[in-house]
């Protein structure tokens, strides 16, 4: 892969935290469109392991979960050869350029980040100097690579907003060292619920797991979930934002099918919802099964695996030094030749 920094293609930076499994919704809202934008921007795509130990993790699970990531990276259509994907811990310039940009960001702004206050809250016992100061650790992932648009969610505005100011600041203090990062909202796929609660969000660390769909769940357990997904009190199987339940497994269907939600509403109309569920049920292990054959053959390889984290933090490491060289020389740090 060149030089992206000399490329013209615009530098697109995205991470995932291998903080539970990956599941539907992370499918729908960020990986396919990952694979769509690496032929139009120059990708830097990374498996955020720094990002996750903010919050209790076994060891052993973290580790699995890397490999686990960089496997369905490459099992979904990213490709190494197109895009950077690399394990953030093994580029160390993101905890270099972290600690500087920490101390250009004043305690007021950094107190205000409300995920800051949510996630606080949620775990009291773990308030970690490591928690607070995770907006500056992803300010440092994107301003390392010259990112020109960072693909977010309303959940991370905020925190790009930071990493846009702490730019701007270092910038005029010691003159332009690095380009301001633009949030992109990509064309979302819709938003997929959990099927046991279809007002929340599917996640990747829910506590009950029975209503979210994971990309490695066997087609016993995908079928078993869409089976007892929550659905109305109603028959029809329609479109309707009062009926949750059933909206949300149309959207499943339509998304994994490729079929327009009029076309979904005309193709069932009379069958009941016991059937619809089956089908919806069908058709996403239909979809995952090419993606998960992909998978347990790159599991096997981890070889292979070990060589594009290598390659990828060889090539990311690269860009970062470049940005890190540039940055110490101007806040004063006497480098060695």
């Amino acid at each position: 892969m060149a030089d992206i920094q000399n490329q013209p293609k615009k530098i697109v930076y995205s991470a995932l935290k291998p903080t539970g499994d990956l599941q539907l919704g992370n499918y729908i809202g960020a990986l396919k469109n990952m694979v769509k934008m690496q032929d139009e921007y120059n990708c830097i795509y990374m498996v955020a392991d720094m990002h996750s130990i903010t919050v209790e993790n076994l060891p052993a699970d973290l580790r699995r979960r890397t490999y686990d990531f960089m496997a369905l990276f490459l099992a979904i259509g990213l490709d190494p050869e197109k895009s950077i994907l690399a394990v953030q811990s093994q580029v160390p310039q993101h905890a270099e350029l972290a600690w500087v940009l920490n101390c250009h960001t004043q305690f007021g702004e950094a107190s205000r980040m409300t995920q800051f206050k949510e996630k606080s809250a949620k775990a009291p016992e773990n308030v970690n100097v490591g928690l607070f100061a995770y907006p500056t650790l992803m300010a440092a992932d994107i301003l390392l690579y010259q990112t020109d648009l960072v693909p977010i969610g309303k959940d991370q505005k905020q925190h790009l907003e930071l990493a846009r100011d702490v730019a701007q600041r270092f910038n005029t203090k010691y003159s332009p060292t690095f380009t301001i990062p633009d949030g992109f909202y990509p064309k979302q796929g819709a938003k997929i619920f959990n099927l046991l609660d279809p007002t929340a969000k599917m996640g990747k660390t829910d506590d009950n797991t029975n209503g979210v769909v994971f990309l490695l769940d066997d087609a016993d357990t995908i079928m078993r979930k869409f089976k007892r997904a929550v659905t109305d009190c109603d028959t029809a199987i329609v479109y309707d934002e009062t009926k949750p339940g059933i909206s949300n497994l149309i959207t499943i269907y339509s998304v994994f099918t490729g079929t327009p939600v009029q076309a979904v509403e005309k193709e069932f109309a009379g069958s009941n919802y016991a059937d619809f569920k089956t089908k919806v049920g069908e058709a996403v292990v239909e979809y995952l099964r090419p993606i998960q054959t992909k998978y347990r053959d790159l599991m096997n390889n981890k070889d292979y695996l070990v060589e594009v984290m290598k390659s990828g933090a060889e090539k990311a490491s690269r860009i970062a030094n470049r940005t890190l060289a540039k940055v110490y020389r101007k806040i004063g740090f006497v480098q060695l030749p």
